[in-house]
Order: structure tokens, then C-alpha cells, then sequence
């Protein structure tokens, strides 16, 4: 006899999102369903406005993905008037898209998912002498004496003699699926706090290209900074040089305590294999060579591709124009497509968001016969996939990409792992960490070719040949355009249709959509349902199990929808638990 339990919201994510999970008399969990509570309708914002603002617009989607956003719809806007931008202005580009990358990811790592790993208050033991040696025998990271260490513990233990750990409280601390000692607890949670304080610098970087964070400001057709090496309001020699302190210390973060940190505490948890999910794994593709177009997709450092059932020996092309390969379906959605044909997916740019309430006033548990969410259930080909960190790995290192497999090798080899382990839960973060090991070298690498291009005499930003509308040679026509990045979380395209000079359509396909997704008429579940089938649960009513699986996919649930309660009733009840 199973059992229901019902997880709503799942917190340290961006968004509401609610799980339940059916789970059988040996606690091993049977069946999942994954559900957006809220609405995005940002689509609709955008129709009638000038294709030239939706960036704008639509960065608005998240509070956290900002960035990734602007830039596709940049893309999309520009794949539909044929615009090519200045060498400068891709190179500030993948500079604030790398940043957004590594600020995002160790994010990720210390706050948003190692606590599902890391038992803060197990740290209150800890010998601080032996935490040092762990320390200083797997990096060079400065702070690592035992009166650190100390001194860390003891602001813990103020927490806990005020009667609260504060924002450590309202956790499963204790749970017997911990494993880490208390020394690598301590280690752990010092540099929870240690990157709690450096994320607010890396962001710096937006503010100096881009004006501000969040929310950094772009123009279709370039950038909106402008360079002059002699002048105090614009990109010069001071700000170069703060951007190129930045860098390095992030560099330093990144090898010498993330790094670090992930591959000590995955030593522990190597036995847990749970997670894999679906097996399909999706890339889009992006970071072509520094300074190179978006469309010079052979430079790629991700390149893109579908791999299917964890077969590696074979990647299939994806196309993000061919109304065959992407489609969005509302079988099981509180949405609705005019012409109501189920099992019929739309191509986003034929794409409608139209909603469509249909389940209850209140309810209890989840209806899997009927629509459950707000996710619509994006698929390639009539395949679920998996998009994110996990995919672009696989799908790099099953291409031959040198610099993918080399990472993914070491890892491999320093956990004594074969390279299937990665399709799992654990994988799933340790791929995170592996792509920002290489991403935050590329960030220097192409802040590097910014500096010699301008030393080069080309301080070019912005090309305005097609600004205009009066100059878009195909005005009058109904045009159309792509725009693609992988965000940290995945595959992200923007859609757009223009015409008479105005947005038609808009469409945004993000990545915790893919990941979200609801059922299909076929059965196929999506990558959270499918990834948390076959996990045991010490405790059902203590679900860690199920919030480490999840919250490996970081989701962001703000980008796939938005809240709207119009009368202020209660839709549910909800628990929070973490």
C-alpha cells in the first residue's frame, strides 16, 4: 500500500514549485508529479511593442536569470533582422554571460543545494585542528588555520545558544542520509559563508559593462557601454583593471574552494546513485571561440545535441527552426491552444499562452488523469529531455570536445567512478562544478582578447546600420527569429515574430520548462518526475532524498511561470519544511 506525501513549496529555489511523490511499503519512491503553481504571461506583455525593448521586458521573467534572458532575446530579435554585432560588443557579452554563469553556480553549490549534503549542525562537534588538515590537505585556500576554523564554529554555536540557528534553522539536521564527518561539515559550511560574502562582488562586473545588477542594461545591435581608454564616464584602463581583479579572484574561488569542496564531499557520497531520470539529455549550444558570432557554432565550446537513452556513441542534431524538433504540448497544463487538438504541440513561434484554469479551488493531493501545473511540456522530436549542466557535458564530451573531456576524465578518475555515474543526481552537481571550472578560464580568456582588441585601436560597441526600423530591408514582410543561449540551468530560446514593424509573437522556451514538465499523452514523464522513481527515503516525511534530486536541477521555476491570484483566495495550503 503506497503512500502520498506532498512536498509544496520546494524552497531554496527560484520560484514555487510542489512534488508529490507516491511511496511504496518499502519506502521506495514509485510514482512522482511535479507542479508550477503560478503563471508566466509575460508573452502577452510583449505583442504590439517594439521588438527592439523586449529584452527588456523580458528579463523581468526572473529575478536571478536576468541576464541569459536579455541576451536571447538580443539573439532573437537580431536572427530576425539579420543583424551581426560589433567583435567588442560579443566579447562584453560572453563576459557578463560567463559571469552570470559562476556567480549563479556557486551560488548554487553552497546555498541553494549543499545543505541537502552538509549537516550544519553536526559542524558544532567538529575539531577545528582536524578540519584544518582536511583543509590545507586539498587546497591552497588561504583561510585554513584551526583559529579560523574555531572562530567560525563558535559564531555557529551563538546561533544555537540564541535558541535559533537562524538561517540555518527549519532543516532536516540529524537525518540519518547524512554522511560527511563533522570536521568536513565545518569545512563546508565556513565556505558557505566565505562564498555568501564574495557573490556580491563577482556580480561587480555586470554593474561596470552593463550599469547595473540585476537587470544590466543591453541595446539590440551591440552594447550599451561604450570604450574610451581616456575618459571617466566610459569603459576605461581603471575598469578594465577592476574587472581583471574580479576575474582572478573569482579563478581563485573556483579552484582552490569549489572545486575543492565538491570533489571532498562527492568522496562521501559516492553509493548514492539515484537520479538519473529520463536519459535524454538536450544542448543548444553556446560560447562560440571569444570574439567569434553566435552563429559560428563549430567554435562552440558546448556544442549542441540530443542524446537519447545515455547512449553516448550517437548525438542527433537539433534544430531550433524546424517546427519537427521543438514543440510545446498542453495535454496536462492549465493551458490552452485555440484550435484544442490533443496530443497536437505547436512550434513556439506558432506558439499561443493562453490560459486555461481547470483544477480545483482547493486541493489536497494531485490529479495525474488531469491537467496539474502551469508547466507547458516542451519535447524534442516527442522526446522528454533533460537540459542543464548534466546534458551539456555529456554532450560535449560524447562530441570529443578536448577541454570537456579532460575535466569530465579527472573527475572521473579522482572519484574512481565510471563516467555512467554521472547520469545521476550526484552527477548532476558534479557536472555544475566541472563546466564552471572550465567557464571561469574561459571569462579570462575572453576578457583577455577584450583588452588586445582594444589595444588593437577598435573600440566599437554598437553597430546602428539596422537600428532603425525605416532600415530593416524586410520591413513590411512578417519576419521571424531565434534566439539561444544556454542559461546555467539549460537549453533557453527566444522566439519572435515581427511584423508591421511590431512583436506578432513571443514565445520564451526555458529550461526548468524542459525539466518541469508535465506528462504527455504518451506517458513520458519529465526529467524531476522521472528522476525521483527508484529513490529510497530513510524517512518519507522527512524527504530529503527527494529535495537533493531536485534541487540538483537548480530550478527556476520564476522563468517557466508567474504568480497571478487575482481574488487573494487560497489556492492551497502550504508546508514549508525547508
Amino acid at each position: 500500500m503506497s503512500q502520498r506525501v506532498v512536498i509544496d513549496p520546494i524552497t531554496r529555489i527560484e520560484g514555487h514549485l510542489r512534488v508529490e511523490i507516491d511511496v511504496n511499503e518499502n519506502n521506495v519512491i514509485g510514482d512522482a508529479l511535479s507542479s508550477g503553481t503560478m503563471i508566466r504571461g509575460l508573452e502577452q506583455i510583449l505583442v504590439g511593442r517594439d521588438p527592439r525593448d523586449a529584452w527588456a521586458y523580458v528579463q523581468r521573467i526572473c529575478g536571478v536569470c536576468t541576464t541569459v534572458h536579455a541576451l536571447a532575446s538580443l539573439r532573437a530579435v537580431e536572427d530576425a533582422l539579420d543583424i551581426r554585432i560589433p567583435k567588442n560588443a560579443s566579447l562584453i557579452r560572453d563576459i557578463m554571460n560567463l559571469t552570470q554563469y559562476v556567480h549563479d553556480h556557486v551560488v548554487h553549490f553552497y546555498h541553494l543545494h549543499a545543505l541537502d549534503w552538509v549537516d550544519v549542525v553536526s559542524a558544532l562537534s567538529a575539531d577545528p585542528n582536524e578540519t584544518s588538515q582536511i583543509a590545507q590537505s586539498i587546497s591552497s585556500w588561504p583561510n585554513s588555520s584551526p583559529g579560523y576554523f574555531r572562530d567560525v564554529q563558535n559564531r555557529l554555536k551563538s546561533f544555537v545558544e540564541s535558541g535559533q540557528l537562524g538561517i540555518f534553522s527549519n532543516a532536516y539536521w540529524g537525518h540519518p542520509a547524512y554522511k560527511l564527518p563533522s570536521a568536513v561539515n565545518l569545512l563546508a559550511v565556513t565556505h558557505y559563508l566565505e562564498a555568501l560574502e564574495w557573490q556580491k562582488d563577482i556580480v561587480k562586473i555586470h554593474t561596470i559593462f552593463g550599469g547595473k545588477n540585476p537587470h544590466p542594461h543591453y541595446v539590440v545591435g551591440g552594447v550599451a557601454s561604450a570604450i574610451d581608454i581616456n575618459s571617466d564616464n566610459a569603459i576605461n584602463t581603471e575598469k578594465l583593471n577592476q574587472v581583471e581583479r574580479l576575474i582572478n579572484k573569482a579563478i581563485q574561488v573556483v579552484e582552490q574552494m569549489y572545486i575543492p569542496d565538491l570533489m571532498a564531499i562527492a568522496s562521501f557520497y559516492k553509493d548514492w546513485t539515484y537520479g538519473k531520470g529520463i536519459g535524454n539529455y538536450m544542448t543548444f549550444g553556446d560560447f562560440a571561440a571569444p570574439g567569434k558570432d553566435i552563429r559560428d557554432t563549430d567554435s562552440y565550446l558546448f556544442p549542441s545535441g540530443v542524446i537519447l537513452n545515455g547512449d553516448l556513441s550517437t548525438v542527433h542534431e537539433v534544430s531550433l527552426t524546424d517546427p519537427e524538433h521543438i514543440q510545446e504540448f498542453v495535454d496536462f497544463t492549465w493551458l490552452k491552444y485555440s484550435d484544442d487538438k490533443p496530443g497536437v504541440g505547436k512550434h513556439p513561434w506558432a506558439g499561443e499562452t493562453t490560459f486555461d484554469y481547470t483544477g480545483p479551488k482547493s486541493y489536497k493531493e494531485l490529479d495525474m488523469t488531469r491537467p496539474y501545473t502551469w508547466n507547458k511540456a516542451p519535447r524534442w522530436k516527442g522526446h522528454a529531455v533533460e537540459v542543464g549542466p548534466l546534458a551539456r557535458i555529456l554532450v560535449g564530451y560524447a562530441k570529443g570536445v578536448k577541454e570537456v573531456k579532460e575535466v569530465t576524465d579527472w573527475a572521473a578518475g579522482t572519484l574512481d567512478v565510471p563516467l555512467t555515474a554521472l547520469m545521476s543526481t550526484l552527477g548532476r552537481t558534479a557536472a555544475r562544478g566541472l563546466e564552471t571550472k572550465l567557464l571561469v578560464n574561459r571569462l579570462k580568456d575572453t576578457f583577455n582578447a577584450l583588452v588586445a582588441n582594444i589595444k588593437a585601436g577598435d573600440t566599437v560597441t554598437f553597430d546602428k546600420t539596422k537600428f532603425d526600423p525605416s532600415t530593416w530591408h524586410r520591413a513590411g514582410k512578417t519576419l521571424q527569429g531565434v534566439g539561444w543561449t544556454e542559461a546555467p540551468r539549460g537549453g533557453l530560446a527566444h522566439y519572435i515574430v515581427i511584423e508591421d514593424q511590431k512583436i506578432k509573437n513571443y514565445q520564451a522556451v526555458v529550461p526548468s520548462t524542459w525539466n518541469a514538465s508535465p506528462r504527455d499523452l504518451n506517458g513520458a514523464r519529465g526529467a524531476y518526475e522521472a528522476a525521483l522513481i527508484g529513490t529510497p527515503m530513510a524517512d518519507p516525511h522527512q524527504p530529503l532524498e527527494v529535495i537533493r534530486t531536485i534541487h540538483s536541477f537548480d530550478p527556476c521555476l520564476a522563468c517557466a511561470v508567474h504568480l497571478v491570484d487575482k481574488e487573494k483566495r487560497e489556492i492551497t495550503q502550504v508546508n514549508v519544511i525547508r
